[in-house]
């Protein structure tokens, strides 16, 4: 009997699970703004005339009025919000806090989104999350403690919300559609980063920095409401699916082991050298995507001296790039599957070469072009944009050499993604804050080797067919 998914006259773009890449395109919109928006209000937040005194590392307080700092207008100030003395060292353990807590639950909750379903998972962590950006700003009034432990929860809940997508590609995505379901719905994080940094040093001047917190702690209620009515788990119990979407869905994925026990093959995984592969290019494109995500508006203000809200709006221009490269690169990768130009574990390995050498050679030209705005500016867009092809390779890699632990996996390789954000960020605070242009450069520089390191390891051991442990073993009674 033949399985093969039957030939379709085209892609149907209004078909749901195109709907439901766009309700996810939203949803990751929402949690990336909710995390980025403390590295854009930061800015504001920060006496960074005494940033580098050391006695300011644990001191913090509403000040009764901003000091003098030539990147920021007095304008800026008249909302009278108030301004933090957190030192370099203390504001990469602020940003490196929501990594902390993502860890916690990637894991746990990639295996539980397969068992109780991802769109109670995903929708309870967006509303978390949601509701502790609204509350940051008290948090911030209390001390830079209670800030750390809102951010580490709030990442607890972002790692519930992250893993469970894979869990639904898992049952929405036909094979030859993966790359344009997972790059639409990914592409929202470009997007969002784009919108936060864009927007965030308007709101910033004209609201004030907590403003930014509301704003975008609301949508995500709103998303979240949006994302309980539309989403389901499964095609087959979506009451507004058409018959003849559901018949192809089920039809390509017909081939796709599944099986109602959830026992984990824990040892196999561990000897599994392509699962390696992907989670070492996970690692390696975490370190520079943290850094550029998390430390962009810092470097834009302090290296080429521009106010806060150039700075926001300089920030958000990569993450257009972003966005286009995730959407065009997904088109590309099943148009080179779909006319057999290259094998599937040629695609992954070539969008995976291009994510992790292109921003590679940018971030180390960077330190020799400082003196050029307009060179860093091209370079600084590129980093991103280039850097996100590695969506159509190594990142839904899961998908192709185990589909049916996806959502597990997918958990696992996040957290080791999430331990290169951790990383990375704690040691671009305490590289810039020991001598801002020697110390840039060397975070570039070795953000750069690290990528090396994780695309020489997926090119030598990468694979896209099933593994063993992962085909569903068909039990015979005699």
């Amino acid at each position: 009997m033949d399985v093969k998914p039957p030939p379709r006259k085209g892609t149907d773009f209004c078909s749901l699970r195109y709907g439901l890449a766009l309700i996810m395109h939203f949803s990751n919109f929402t949690m990336i703004t909710q995390r980025v928006s403390l590295s854009i209000a930061i800015i504001a937040m920060v006496n960074s005339t005494q940033q580098h005194d050391p006695h300011n590392a644990s001191t913090e307080g509403a000040l009764a009025e901003a000091p003098h700092h030539p990147n920021r207008s007095g304008e800026e100030f008249k909302t009278r919000a108030p301004v933090y003395q957190w030192s370099p060292e203390t504001q990469g353990i602020i940003f490196s806090s929501i990594s902390y807590g993502i860890i916690l639950t990637l894991i746990p909750s990639g295996y539980l989104a397969g068992i109780l379903g991802a769109k109670q998972m995903l929708g309870a962590g967006l509303l978390i999350s949601s509701l502790l950006t609204i509350f940051t700003p008290l948090a911030a009034d209390f001390g830079v403690i209670l800030v750390i432990v809102i951010r580490t929860v709030q990442g607890m809940a972002q790692g519930m919300a992250w893993t469970g997508q894979f869990t639904i590609w898992a049952k929405w995505a036909p094979p030859l559609e993966r790359s344009k379901l997972t790059s639409i719905a990914g592409s929202g994080v470009a997007f969002g980063s784009f919108i936060i940094l864009c927007v965030g040093g308007l709101i910033s001047q004209a609201l004030g920095w907590p403003f930014i917190f509301y704003i975008f702690g609301s949508i995500g209620c709103i998303c979240c409401l949006l994302w309980y009515i539309v989403i389901y788990d499964d095609p087959m119990n979506h009451p507004c699916i058409s018959a003849k979407e559901q018949e192809h869905i089920v039809s390509s994925l017909a081939q796709q082991p599944s099986s109602p026990r959830r026992s984990v093959p824990i040892k196999a995984m561990i000897r599994c050298l392509p699962l390696w592969a992907i989670f070492t290019g996970f690692f390696s494109h975490f370190w520079l995507c943290t850094i550029i995500l998390t430390y962009l508006p810092t470097y834009i203000s302090t290296v080429l001296h521009v106010n806060m809200r150039d700075s926001g709006v300089l920030s958000s221009l990569p993450f257009v790039a972003a966005a286009s490269c995730t959407i065009l690169g997904g088109q590309l990768a099943d148009f080179l599957l779909s006319r057999n130009f290259l094998s599937l574990i040629g695609v992954r390995k070539l969008f995976s070469s291009l994510g992790l050498l292109l921003p590679s050679l940018c971030a180390m030209a960077l330190p020799f072009v400082a003196s050029s705005y307009m060179t860093t500016i091209v370079l600084l867009i590129l980093i991103p944009g280039t850097s996100n092809l590695c969506d159509s390779g190594f990142i839904i890699n899961t998908l192709d050499v185990a589909p049916r632990y996806a959502s597990f996996l997918m958990g696992i390789s996040r957290g080791f993604g999430l331990i290169a954000g951790i990383i990375s960020s704690t040691t671009t605070g305490f590289l810039i804050s020991q001598d801002s242009e020697s110390g840039w450069r060397n975070v570039f520089f070795l953000s750069a080797a690290v990528n090396m390191f994780g695309l020489i390891f997926y090119l030598t051991f990468g694979q896209a067919e099933i593994q063993d442990w992962a085909i569903e073993k068909t039990l015979t009674h005699l």
